[in-house]
């Protein structure tokens, strides 16, 4: 049996969809929000009081499975001692992957969010200057995903 937290209690009472998936190891409450919902639900929260984005990142979950864009957020209070944290997980398919920026919310995810597109491939719509950062615009592929086959270097570099 999966134990809900206070943010997904809140959202269920505000009929806000999402799925709760417990709490990792630290005891901070994650959350599974869908890619067309993401836009609206960032909001929210950001008005519920999560107004700092700790980190954003994201992973392979297999090969040739989902892909996942990962925020963690913190509501941050003056004197409060131990801040509130959530993990915020938005699954997209690997064919069209496609989540809104959070850019508009946290603006401090814009490398983060252009990091993640370099190197799986995950497109941020709205991100205002979603272009590689980490590898060069030629760069064919998503280095980060499970199933990238990396060029040989050795051949590429005396091709010439």
């Amino acid at each position: 049996m999966q134990v809900q937290g206070p943010l997904s209690a809140w959202l269920v009472k505000h009929g806000i969809i999402h799925r709760s998936l417990g709490f990792d190891y630290r005891g901070i409450e994650t959350l599974q929000i869908k890619p067309e919902d993401w836009d609206s639900i960032a909001v929210i929260l950001y008005v519920y009081g999560y107004n700092y984005l700790r980190s954003q990142c994201a992973y392979d979950v297999a090969p040739g499975g989902l892909l996942a864009s990962v925020y963690h957020l913190t509501r941050i209070e003056y004197g409060v001692d131990q801040p509130e944290e959530v993990c915020i997980k938005v699954f997209a398919s690997r064919r069209n992957p496609r989540i809104p920026s959070g850019f508009w919310v946290w603006k401090s995810v814009d490398f983060q969010e252009r990091e993640s597109y370099d190197m799986l491939g995950i497109s941020y719509d709205n991100h205002p200057r979603l272009k590689c950062i980490l590898m060069p615009e030629s760069w064919i592929g998503w280095p980060l995903r499970k199933d990238y086959i990396a060029p040989n270097f050795y051949e590429i570099q005396y091709a010439h």
